[in-house]
């Protein structure tokens, strides 16, 4: 340790510090305000929207698959079953999203 609290330099550091933390306090207000505003019902749509749309994606392919292999497991006609109920399932999910985009928010 340097000095017993008489030191210039400590003097001015502690200002420093004192600044600092003004900033990072107006810095963190404003930060809270910016994210506030956006937090609203807006966000929470494009949310819910969002949702849908990887519900519909994994719907189709998840649907398509089982029923695919429900095919191929009792016609024996493996895998074009699965093959071919898994690329239809892939067509209704973008259809499916397609449609979803195409429809006017409220």
């Amino acid at each position: 340790m340097k000095g017993n609290g008489s030191d210039p330099e400590l003097g001015s550091e502690d200002s420093r510090l004192v600044s600092l933390n003004k900033r990072l306090d107006r810095a963190e207000a404003a930060e809270a305000k910016r994210t506030a505003v956006n937090a609203g019902p807006e966000s929470d749509a494009n949310y819910r929207l969002g949702n849908r749309v990887l519900a519909e994606l994994l719907g189709g392919l998840i649907g398509g698959a089982l029923f695919g292999w429900l095919i191929d497991r009792f016609a024996g006609t493996s895998p074009w079953g699965l093959l071919v109920m898994l690329f239809m399932g892939i067509i209704v999910a973008f259809r499916n999203i397609i449609r979803l985009s195409k429809t006017p928010p409220k």
